[in-house]
C-alpha cells in the first residue's frame, strides 16, 4: 500500500523511498487540527495570508514525520540482516541512522518542493499529480503481468475481455460518484445594497456524495497496518495468534473491519469538514431560504439529514470500491495484485479524481485565454455544458 504512493521507490529503498506520503499525512493532520484548534481556524479565515501560514506548518509537520519514518525504515532495513546470508546493512551504527534520516528526509522535501512548483506554475495540484504519476508508473508492470498470464494460458482472451469491460464499468461508476452532488435549491430575495438593487433568484447548494474523498481508505488502511507492526515489535505469542487469526488468515473478518472503518471515517471526516449550522447561519444572513424549510435551526437539521443520507450512499460505494482488489485477488484469484489494484481501491479513486481535476483546470485555462483547444477550430467544452 505504501509502495503504491511512491511508484515502487519504497520497495527498492531509493532516495525517494518515503515518497510524498509524509506530506499527505501532515496535510490531513493539519486539516483535522484546523477544526479543533481555534488559532488554526482563525488563520484559515484570514484568507491567503492565513493559508500561507498553514502551508508552512504543513511543511514543518512533513519534516517531523519524515524524521520519525526515516528512523523506523532504518531500523527495518537493519533488522533484515539474517545470520548465514549476505547482510543488507553492513554496519548499522548511529551514522547509518543519521544517513538514512538525512537521505530520506531530503528526498521527500525535494518531492514536496517539486509539487509546490507544479502547483504554482502548472495547471493542477502538484502533489496530486506526483501521486498520479507514481501510480501510473506501475501500469507497464501490470500490462506485462497480464501478457505473461495470457502467454502461459492462465488467462484466456475472453477472460481478458470480461476484465476490461469490468474495469471500464468500475471507472464509470467511480466518475459518477466522485462528481455526484445533491443540489439543494436555495431561494434568495432581491435586496437593496447601497444604491443598487441585487437580483434575487434560485441558486443551488451542491452537497457532494463523496465528501471525504480517499481519506477514509487511507485512515482505515493505516489503522489495519498497526496490528502487524505491533506483532513484529512485541513478539508476544498471544498477540501474534490473534493477529494471524483475525488479520492475516481470515479475510472475511479483515475485510469486514476494513469496510466498517471506511464507513466510520467517511462520516467522521464529513462531520468535521461539513458544518450545517454555519451554512444555515450564512444563508440566513443573506436571506437565503430552502423552500419548505424554516431558516435557522430547521435549515441546519435539514442539511444535516440530507448530508447523512448521501454520505451513507457514498461511504458504502467507497467501501465496495476499496474491497474490489481484495475480491479480485484474494477470493477469485483471477489476476495478480499488481493488476488488481487498478480495479479499485485508493489507486483508482486517485487516478479518476486527479484526472477529472486536471481536465477541469485545462478547460478553465482554455476558456479564460480563448484558446481553440487541443484540436484546431474546436473548443473543449465543460462537462456541465455537454
Amino acid at each position: 500500500f505504501y509502495d503504491m504512493f511512491t511508484g515502487g521507490a519504497f520497495e527498492r529503498a531509493t532516495i525517494f523511498a518515503l515518497g510524498i506520503m509524509p506530506y499527505i499525512s501532515a496535510s490531513i493532520i493539519i486539516q483535522l487540527l484546523v477544526v479543533v484548534v481555534p488559532a488554526l481556524e482563525k488563520l484559515q479565515k484570514e484568507g491567503a495570508e492565513g493559508q500561507k501560514k498553514i502551508t508552512e506548518y504543513t511543511r514543518y509537520g512533513t519534516i517531523g514525520l519524515c524524521i520519525i519514518q526515516s528512523v523506523a525504515m532504518a531500523a527495518f532495513l537493519a533488522g533484515m540482516n539474517s545470520p548465514g546470508s549476505t547482510p543488507i546493512v553492513t554496519n548499522s551504527n548511529w551514522w547509518f541512522y543519521v544517513m538514512c534520516v538525512l537521505t530520506f528526509t531530503t528526498g521527500t522535501a525535494f518531492i514536496m518542493w517539486v509539487g509546490e512548483q507544479i502547483s504554482e506554475h502548472g495547471i493542477g495540484n502538484g502533489i496530486s499529480m506526483i501521486i498520479f504519476t507514481s501510480i501510473v508508473a506501475d501500469m507497464p508492470n501490470a500490462t506485462r503481468s497480464v501478457v505473461e498470464l495470457i502467454k502461459s494460458q492462465q488467462l484466456g482472451l475472453i477472460q481478458v475481455g470480461i476484465l476490461m469491460v469490468l474495469i471500464i464499468a468500475i471507472i464509470a461508476g467511480v466518475i459518477v460518484v466522485t462528481t455526484g452532488v445533491r443540489r439543494v435549491p436555495v431561494q434568495y430575495p432581491r435586496q437593496m445594497k447601497g444604491r443598487r438593487m441585487t437580483t434575487g433568484g434560485r441558486n443551488y447548494l451542491p452537497l457532494r456524495v463523496n465528501q471525504a474523498g480517499v481519506i477514509p481508505i487511507i485512515f482505515a488502511s493505516s489503522l489495519l497496518m498497526l496490528p502487524g507492526m505491533l506483532a513484529q515489535v512485541i513478539q508476544n505469542p498471544t498477540f501474534e495468534s490473534v493477529y494471524i487469526t483475525y488479520f492475516r488468515d481470515n479475510r472475511y473478518v479483515y475485510d469486514g473491519m476494513y469496510a466498517g472503518l471506511i464507513i466510520f471515517f467517511s462520516f467522521f471526516y464529513t462531520a468535521i469538514t461539513f458544518n450545517p449550522i454555519e451554512m444555515a447561519e450564512n444563508m440566513k444572513k443573506y436571506g437565503g431560504v430552502i423552500m419548505g424549510v424554516r431558516p435557522g435551526k430547521a435549515t441546519a437539521e435539514y442539511l444535516n439529514r440530507v448530508m447523512t443520507r448521501i454520505t451513507l450512499v457514498g461511504s458504502l460505494f467507497l467501501a465496495a470500491v476499496a474491497l474490489l482488489p481484495e475480491i479480485f485477488y484474494g477470493y477469485v484469484h483471477a489476476i495478480p495484485p499488481v493488476v488488481a489494484r487498478f480495479f479499485g481501491g485508493t489507486s483508482l479513486l486517485i487516478l479518476v479524481g486527479v484526472a477529472l481535476d486536471t481536465v477541469r483546470q485545462i478547460e478553465t485555462h482554455l476558456t479564460m485565454r480563448n484558446y481553440d483547444g487541443f484540436v484546431k477550430g474546436r473548443r473543449v467544452r465543460s462537462r456541465r455544458m455537454s
